[in-house]
């Protein structure tokens, strides 16, 4: 029987497992082998996962498991993504008790972001449904390598979503992620777009893939324009530790070219990045202000939208939900 989380579509004979090794065959049927058992899981700023145009300000419980269906050679996660699942020590959490936990601490929302949710959905499935139980929202970052049917069920299950794109190219999945998605990637992220919030996040290698930047700009404005798109430089990282720092400079300048097609574009994780408000497509106005510390993404100073309108201007700002200072209380 094959898998039927992801598009490798993995033949789980009996006692074995696919390429993720999250998964395996019980009586005929495909199940976790590791249901809510979680790697971490801690309380962050949304805007530094990054999400910048849902919830502006807001707390999020950040969770995970282990295990990825992807081999990135950049992989920044590689010490929960790359490792065997069946050897982590995990926390066994029942999703109503993660819940409690993202209450306690005033939290807005819980977002599965330190591995790819598809290699655990039933038990993200079961979180986000406790969650907007609750009264709480959900979400999760992933790579979009999953089956056109978790996408669906995704987009429903998650207020916001932050899907990686990081490349057109079949060639560069095959050569730096290990495995052919890129058209997986583009299907799912056109059915994700049209049910729920998307954000798209791009790593940017010098020289592989940063000639790619105006193409991917057009095709994310094939869907919707007003999709942000976070850019961030792909620094030296696991198998690809010896390569050296993308220069900041040459991807401003491809990003600048971008912006005719995109108005919302975030490149921020560097020091000091001027690429981290959010401006008014029709005056300039920045609309909303964030510092970046040098990591991803960035960390609010300052929201002026009036409702969801430019103060200035009236143009409308596409934001899901309103501001959410950090220290307001969560749903209680």
């Amino acid at each position: 029987m094959r898998c039927h989380y992801c598009d490798q579509g993995c033949n789980l004979d009996e006692g074995k497992t696919g390429i993720c090794g999250t998964y395996h065959l019980s009586e005929g049927r495909v199940l976790e082998r590791f249901p809510y058992r979680w790697s971490s899981y801690f309380a962050s700023h949304i805007e530094s996962l990054p999400f910048f145009h849902a919830y502006p300000g807001s707390r999020a419980l950040l969770v995970g498991t282990a295990g990825c269906n992807a081999s990135c050679r950049y992989c920044s996660n590689a010490y929960v993504a790359r490792t065997d699942p069946a050897t982590f020590r995990y926390f066994q959490m029942e999703p109503e008790a993660l819940v409690r936990k993202a209450r306690l601490a005033s939290c807005h929302s819980i977002i599965f972001g330190i591995n790819e949710p598809t290699v655990s959905f039933p038990s993200f499935r079961d979180l986000a449904l406790a969650a907007h139980a609750a009264g709480l929202q959900a979400g999760c970052l992933t790579n979009g390598c999953m089956t056109g049917t978790v996408a669906e069920e995704m987009a429903q299950v998650c207020d916001f979503v932050n899907l990686s794109v990081k490349s057109l190219s079949e060639e560069f999945y095959r050569d730096y992620i290990g495995i052919d998605a890129a058209k997986t990637v583009l299907r799912n992220l056109k059915t994700l777009a049209a049910g729920c919030h998307v954000e798209v996040t791009t790593p940017i290698i010098q020289s592989v893939n940063d000639i790619e930047i105006p193409e991917i700009a057009a095709f994310i404005r094939s869907i919707d324009s007003n999709i942000p798109w976070h850019v961030f430089r792909l620094l030296p990282e696991y198998e690809m530790k010896d390569e050296r720092y993308p220069d900041i400079e040459e991807i401003t300048s491809l990003l600048t070219g971008a912006c005719k097609h995109l108005p919302y574009i975030y490149f921020s994780n560097f020091a000091g990045s001027q690429w981290t408000d959010t401006r008014c497509p029709s005056c300039g106005r920045a609309v909303i202000t964030r510092i970046s510390p040098g990591g991803c993404g960035a960390k609010l100073t300052g929201y002026h939208l009036d409702g969801d309108r430019c103060p200035t201007c009236g143009t409308k700002i596409p934001v899901l939900g309103g501001h959410r200072p950090w220290d307001q209380e969560g749903t209680a």
